[in-house]
């Protein structure tokens, strides 16, 4: 029952994805497999753990998660 964002990334120069600035721009196929991903990869066999994605959202809203990521990180453990 709490949030666990995951940021979608590319590679700047990656030849096939460097282009890519907006999760938008994936193709269907794609963020079905990611999505799938998401919401199995921490299953174990015989669980009934529910998982949901209530929302895929956009550049702007993952730079604001990383922002709050990092203040959140720095409030806790100092600027190091």
């Amino acid at each position: 029952e709490e949030a666990d964002d995951k940021i979608v990334a590319v590679l700047l120069k990656d030849p096939l994805w460097g282009e890519v600035r907006d999760i938008s721009e994936l193709p269907k196929s794609l963020l079905d497999r990611l999505t799938h991903y998401f919401l199995t990869y921490k299953r174990l066999p015989g669980d009934v753990e529910h998982v949901s994605i209530d929302k895929i959202y956009g550049c702007e809203e993952a730079l604001n998660v990383v922002r709050a990521s990092m203040a959140d990180y720095e409030q806790m453990f100092g600027s190091g």
